[in-house]
């Protein structure tokens, strides 16, 4: 049989690949993936899908219960609950993703060269680092927005503030196992700088670890922005916001439970969503549960 005609076998698939072909199986992971896309759906179609205003006050509508033409009733100043809804997705998903991206780069960063350089100096970082994580997200991002105060960006700066310790952590654990893997000593040996072997060699095999990360730290992101607008320190009004929502429903909880109650399931359910996927790929990315 010649060369020509021999069957090739397709190159195996890659580990991401391979990861997100068993995560996609995951019922639990799909579940929570799709919880995540129409929430994102709803936020970023806002300004179509909403049928109301979300600030436009119709004070002779006011407390008005779902159904009819407000399909999840009205506030007190009778604003329409599922267009605030919506645009308040937008705030809550702009936060976290904001917020969680910065953390991941310069929290992954840090994890990085200081687990490259070791010594005194990954010491001294990793001090730093735990000063950082012996404050709860809440409280640090409280002291953080109390200082610059409740602006969108000082929202963003508070979250991203208390992700970067256990960004810097996640990225310095694999490095410091990868430094010293023979494809590493072989590129020093034929003289790659260390920068060459940091963002071309050790950065692409603790990626998974850290968009793991960062799903799950997404879904921390998204409560502590809801946990700061709901005592007052979120986007000012009359913006919409879910925990502002949350917080203005409580005035009225006896006469309006569902002013309190849409807010905080549209929370739960985005945390919930979120947590779902950060399970499903981190069982997937981990080579112990995938039986390798």
């Amino acid at each position: 049989m010649s060369i020509s005609s021999e069957i090739v076998a397709p190159p195996p698939p890659s580990g991401w690949k391979r990861a997100l072909s068993k995560a996609r199986s995951n019922p639990t992971t799909a579940v929570g993936a799709v919880i995540c896309l129409l929430i994102m759906a709803a936020a970023i179609f806002a300004p179509w899908l909403a049928p109301y205003d979300p600030a436009e006050q119709d004070i002779f509508n006011r407390l008005q219960s779902p159904g009819g033409d407000y399909l999840l009733g009205t506030d007190q100043f009778g604003r329409d609950i599922l267009s605030r809804l919506m645009w308040g997705a937008r705030i809550s998903l702009i936060v976290s993703l904001g917020a969680i991206f910065a953390a991941a780069i310069i929290g992954g960063a840090i994890g990085l060269v200081s687990g490259y350089i070791g010594g005194k100096f990954d010491l001294f970082v990793m001090q730093v680092m735990d000063v950082l994580l012996s404050f709860p997200s809440l409280i640090l991002g409280l002291i953080v927005v109390a200082l610059l105060g409740p602006e969108l960006v000082n929202l963003v700066v508070a979250i991203a503030l208390t992700a970067i310790a256990p960004f810097a952590r996640v990225a310095r654990a694999p490095t410091l196992a990868l430094k010293e893997r023979a494809f590493v000593e072989a590129g020093r040996a034929l003289g790659f700088s260390h920068t060459r072997v940091l963002f071309r060699h050790i950065l692409p095999n603790i990626m998974s670890e850290v968009m793991v990360m960062g799903t799950l730290w997404l879904a921390t992101a998204v409560r502590v922005e809801a946990s700061l607008s709901f005592i007052g320190l979120g986007v000012k009004p009359p913006t919409a916001t879910w925990g502002g929502m949350t917080r203005d429903g409580f005035e009225n909880i006896l006469d309006a439970p569902w002013l309190a109650i849409f807010p905080g399931l549209a929370i739960l359910f985005l945390v919930l969503g979120l947590n779902m996927v950060g399970d499903g790929l981190r069982d997937a990315t981990d080579p112990k549960l995938r039986n390798e």
